[in-house]
């Protein structure tokens, strides 16, 4: 890797009527050999940029962001608009192309920019949600025609976003091939978005939504993350996230396959319920995923090519995962690519320049002084114009659909889209049908088609299946519109069942579950369940994050019958050959048929194992998840245990009770152990089963804060700027930085092993996510950047009760507190009258004043070693 700094000497700017004095400190960077980067646009224009989007023209669009993830005033955002007009690398010209508060996620496309950003009221200034919305520049001039045409509103929590911000918001967007918009929602979720159609959804929790960019068609593509920022789309509908998760210790990072329809779990199934999930392909360990990207251009060196590239803010690195196909997904390996200071996105132009921005230390609530974007290429690379596609023929616009450049692929398809004449449809088909052509332009050919000729394309798109290069995609592209399902023939799909490629199974699969053909619910249950569905032992952490091909069709499978709510073919297969895949979609069907079905299954076997696998699928069934309607969030760190988090009882639930109870006093002492796991596992509160639960004494020593931050020592009698200069030069001994940890007070709120009970932040992998300058400056300047669900909350409670602490644990029913003397409080929830979180940290300054500057460094480094 070479190694060189950015950076800017101090200098007086004028900006916006405001004069800033901007004192930029050296950015490192680190990147490949065979790469050149240079700073496109500094801080005096860029400040706080949060996403990016590039015209494959060059011109690059970018989300101005000074409020922040933390943030909650408005006015402070804006997209700009920047032009290389000599193609040098460097910006020479920025127009205001639109304001909007907390830009997320950006599309370019054409004169058209689609933008993913909160909302505020004029009159209150506080939050209303988040849209998505499209602004047009129709006279070319730089700047948006008139206000935005909204595609989507209320495409997240609107009271979580007023009361923290947008950290768990709605985030990044990203084009397909096949002419979808796909959208990372975080884990706040929403209620009632709506459409341009006037259709509404509402999703618990974090997922992939997909829509078109005319705004219709909205629907949930994936469900079950927590913080995915972004999404990397590969030629072939490969869709990869690198999304962040909680597992009991700091927030790890995760990489995912999405494949749709499918489940991953957050946060009430991916700990104790991994049979029933998709896992993600890795834990990576500490960090925080931001902007992705699919890159696949030419003239990109080709083990920098065809890769997912995934951005992550904590790690302020741009990875590569170099992915590997395995049945119906992939494994993966990841490796450092480029290293940018809290780098926040990326993409790319068609000429192969590849784009980043960089927070470079803005805070979580954004700064008008820090932050840039950066600009890669290939050292053998050389200026390529790209075409204007609004003047040119079809037959050129073909010609760049056959191109090996995604940018180009795509650029083309939307083009010739906006064309619906017969020249395009017919030149589009005829390269989808080209054998002689690259997959990559045939699939590319085929969406454009099918777009084209909607309802009309269905019978070249079964004929595509026939062929075994491109019967996956065209089982894709043939269940992609629900408008034209009723006239799609369940045969093609039926057929791919049975297909030796896992890929075409799954698709066909996926397909089924979208007709909604009820005939077809025999044929899923025929899929095979594997041997690694299997439930996580008692209080055992399962494999959530690693790759598991063979679950990957049966959980499909299952999500297709769930859909088709293939009720009476499920009870009917209880006992059969199907009867594990069976049960296992009947978790998911609250109906009282299904309750009915299952206990006459049960009255009828003789099977012991069978019997019981049945009671387990009823004890499921007993509750099931409330109703979301956005009046609360499950929090930063919340309770994990599953299968749901506010569960609720239906009307199906007296007679499971009823059912459950009579069998377990026909068993001895050893069967009723049965019975009180299933109520503890799937948390059915029948009191019959209950066990009182012994809660173990611990004594923790106490420690006098106040003592301790009132001693002078070195450090205390410092400057903060000369402490950090002086332990930049020190190495520090980790050994005597671990006694240091202990005899300044740091274990009262922090624990270091997985093991150990969750306190405050988690020290165990602090030295993956930060380097010893940052660690220091932390415990210096506790305030100036608060750990991500630690920031010190007030909630008053009946009976005249104030708490304040910060969150270790939260249910449905209960907030468990712990103040900075290590006390531990258990809050009714339906006590709480008031939270209000607030915006210091509960760590007090001085802690490290007592302290030598080689004692600091002695901690920093002790602290700095502490990785995944």
């Amino acid at each position: 890797m070479i190694k060189f700094s950015l950076s800017l000497v101090g200098s007086l700017i004028f900006f916006g009527g405001m004069n800033f004095f901007v004192s930029k400190p050296k950015a490192p960077i680190a990147a490949p050999e065979e790469l050149k980067i240079t700073r496109f646009a500094g801080p005096e224009v860029t400040p706080s940029p949060a996403c990016l989007a590039v015209a494959p023209t060059g011109e690059v669009f970018v989300g101005i962001d000074m409020i922040g993830s933390l943030g909650k005033d408005p006015n402070k955002g804006r997209i700009l608009k920047l032009i290389d007009k000599n193609n040098d690398g460097t910006m020479d010209q920025h127009i205001e192309f639109a304001m909007v508060d907390n830009p997320r996620g950006l599309i370019a496309q054409g004169e058209k920019v689609f933008v993913l950003h909160t909302t505020f009221s004029a009159e209150t200034r506080a939050a209303t949600g988040m849209d998505l919305v499209v602004f047009e520049d129709k006279d070319g001039d730089g700047k948006a025609d008139g206000p935005s045409k909204v595609l989507i509103k209320n495409i997240s929590n609107a009271k979580y976003i007023r009361e923290r911000g947008t950290d768990h918001a709605t985030n990044g967007i990203r084009m397909g091939i096949d002419g979808w918009i796909y959208i990372a929602v975080g884990d706040f979720g929403f209620h009632d978005a709506t459409d341009r159609s006037g259709k509404k959804l509402t999703m618990l929790g974090g997922g992939i939504v997909r829509v078109r960019p005319d705004g219709t068609g909205m629907e949930v593509y994936t469900h079950g993350t927590r913080n995915v920022y972004d999404l990397a789309i590969d030629p072939y509908m490969n869709i990869f996230t690198r999304e962040n998760t909680n597992d009991g210790g700091g927030w790890n990072v995760r990489f995912s396959h999405h494949i749709q329809s499918g489940e991953y779990g957050y946060p009430v199934l991916f700990q104790h319920f991994t049979d029933e999930i998709i896992p993600a392909l890795a834990d990576l360990g500490g960090g925080s995923g931001t902007g992705a990207l699919f890159m696949d251009e030419p003239n990109w060196p080709e083990k920098y090519n065809k890769v997912p590239m995934m951005a992550d803010w904590g790690q302020s690195m741009l990875y590569i995962h170099r992915v590997t196909p395995d049945g119906p997904t992939f494994t993966q390996k990841d490796e450092d690519f480029i290293k940018l200071p809290q780098i926040t996105d990326l993409d790319v132009d068609g000429s192969g320049r590849l784009y980043l921005s960089a927070w470079d230390g803005a805070g979580y609530s954004g700064s008008p002084s820090k932050g840039y974007v950066a600009l890669a290429v290939p050292k053998n690379w050389t200026y390529k114009a790209f075409p204007d596609v609004k003047k040119v023929s079809v037959k050129t616009l073909i010609e760049l659909l056959k191109s090996s450049s995604a940018v180009a692929r795509i650029t083309a398809s939307q083009e010739l889209i906006s064309r619906p004449n017969k020249q395009a449809t017919k030149a589009s088909l005829k390269v989808a049908s080209d054998k002689s052509l690259s997959l990559e332009s045939r699939i590319a050919g085929m969406y454009t088609y099918a777009q084209l000729a909607k309802e009309n394309a269905i019978p070249s798109l079964v004929k595509l299946t026939q062929e075994d290069v491109m019967r996956e995609f065209a089982l894709r592209a043939l269940a992609d519109s629900k408008a034209y399902l009723k006239n799609v023939s369940a045969e093609p799909f039926l057929l791919g069942l049975k297909d030796p490629s896992k890929r075409v199974q799954a698709i066909a699969t996926i397909g089924l579950g979208r007709l909604g053909n009820l005939e077809t619910a025999s044929a899923l249950l025929q899929t095979k369940v594997p041997s690694s569905f299997t439930e996580p032992a008692k209080d055992v952490e399962g494999p959530h994050a690693n790759p598991n091909s063979d679950i990957i069709i049966p959980h499909l499978a299952v999500q297709a019958l769930v859909s088709l709510n293939a009720l009476d073919a499920c009870i009917a297969a209880i006992g059969t050959e199907q009867s594990n895949l069976a049960l296992w979609a009947l978790r998911y069907m609250h109906n009282q048929k299904a309750v009915d079905g299952l206990i006459k299954a049960y009255q009828q076997s003789k099977d012991e194992k069978l019997k019981k696998q049945i009671l387990i699928t009823l004890s499921r069934l007993y509750k099931k998840e409330d109703s979301y309607d956005a009046s609360w969030w499950w929090g930063t760190r919340p309770d994990s245990h599953g299968p749901f988090f506010k569960a609720v009882l239906w009307e199906g639930s007296p007679a499971i009770e009823k059912f459950i109870l009579a069998e377990s006093k026909k068993t001895d002492a050893n069967g009723r152990q049965f019975f009180i796991d299933l109520n503890a596992r799937h948390r059915m509160e029948i009191p019959a089963f209950a066990v009182e639960e012994k809660i173990a004494a611990t004594e923790e020593q106490k420690v006098d804060l106040e003592k301790i931050k009132n001693k002078e020592g070195q450090v205390g009698n410092s400057s903060i700027e000369d402490v950090l200069l002086a332990i930049a030069k020190l190495p520090g001994d980790p050994v005597k930085g671990k006694a240091i940890f202990t005899s300044q007070g740091c274990f009262a709120c922090h624990s270091i092993k997985k093991g150990e009970k969750m306190k405050g932040p988690f020290m165990g992998q602090v030295g993956s996510i930060m380097n010893r300058e940052q660690i220091a400056e932390s415990i210096l300047k506790p305030d100036a950047s608060i750990s991500q669900g630690f920031a010190t909350v007030m909630i008053s409670a009946k009976g005249d009760k104030t708490y304040m602490g910060f969150i270790t644990e939260e249910t449905a029913t209960k907030v468990v507190m712990r103040n900075i003397v290590g006390e531990v409080f258990n809050i009714k929830a339906t006590d709480i009258l008031s939270r209000k979180e607030m915006d210091s940290s509960m760590m007090p300054a001085g802690l490290a004043n007592s302290l030598s500057y080689e004692e600091l460094a002695s901690l920093v480094t002790f602290l700095s070693q502490q990785k995944k």
